[in-house]
């Protein structure tokens, strides 16, 4: 209890809240619509932002979000050409954005303190206006989610069945993917370039091990996705470990722990 008189320790709390919650709505997305590949290309290509963020002295999380949105949007487009293929069009710009990165990164003067907590994340760094950044998206996306879940739900599971029933299927698309892009450089502070995508998924994973309802999968995902961040800050006071990489590390352990509950539970249930 003693370490809830630290500011940073508090910050670092309701910061892992409000990650896992939007990493909670969006990650569901990310898992149904099979977008982890796509995901791990916005990430990536979002690390030129921040190499040109740090060599012209501007805001790398702002050069983030530019790369990451454009990646997004880019991703999409391409993958409507019938002419190139959608894992290509990832791969291109993921390589292009980790290039842009490293070079503005070797460029710039001086020692760039910032790079490793955009790289490797420092849950312990979270400031202010990371939270009232992290408390505006989760807001934006509850709003939208709640506003278009059905639509959102059709496009998860089945994106032609959805555009056969006459829902905006494309619009949907669009918006999530925006919500993917913003979302991953929101979280960039707590895990990193290298580790982000892991709250996009992991959660999830152990989530679907309960239940294979959407809803539910999201309320499960926040509610595990805020354990294993208390877990990986406690995990990161008593072993001297990066925050980030302790929540990972209680992430995994959470899904090891409900997947073998659930391969037991198999196999002691009558045929």
């Amino acid at each position: 209890m003693e370490l809830l008189e630290y500011t940073f320790f508090r910050n670092a709390l309701a910061g892992t809240l409000l990650a896992a919650i939007a990493c909670g709505i969006i990650g569901t997305y990310v898992v149904t619509r099979r977008l982890l590949f796509i995901s791990g290309g916005i990430t990536h290509s979002s690390f030129g932002g921040v190499g040109l963020g740090m060599y012209f002295s501007f805001s790398p999380t702002i050069g983030a979000f530019i790369f990451a949105i454009a990646s997004a949007l880019g991703i999409e487009y391409l993958g409507r050409d019938k002419q190139i293929r959608e894992d290509s069009a990832i791969a291109m710009l993921w390589v292009l954005g980790m290039t842009i990165g490293v070079i503005f990164c070797f460029l710039s003067p001086g020692y760039t303190s910032e790079l490793s907590t955009y790289l490797f994340g420092s849950i312990l760094t979270i400031t202010g206006s990371d939270l009232a950044m992290l408390g505006a998206i989760c807001l934006a996306e509850i709003i939208f989610t709640t506003a278009a879940f059905r639509a959102i739900v059709a496009v998860g599971f089945d994106k032609e069945f959805a555009r056969s029933r006459g829902l905006p299927a494309t619009a949907i698309e669009s918006v999530m993917m925006v919500f993917i892009a913003i979302t991953i450089v929101a979280c960039l502070r707590i895990a990193g370039v290298i580790m982000v995508i892991s709250m996009l998924t992991i959660p999830q994973m152990t989530a679907m091990t309960l239940t294979g309802n959407y809803r539910n999968i999201v309320l499960l995902s926040i509610l595990f996705g805020y354990v294993a961040g208390i877990g990986g800050l406690l995990l990161s006071f008593a072993l001297g470990i990066p925050g980030g990489a302790s929540v990972i590390v209680c992430s995994i352990a959470l899904y090891a722990i409900f997947a073998l509950r659930k391969r037991i539970a198999t196999r002691l249930s009558p045929q």
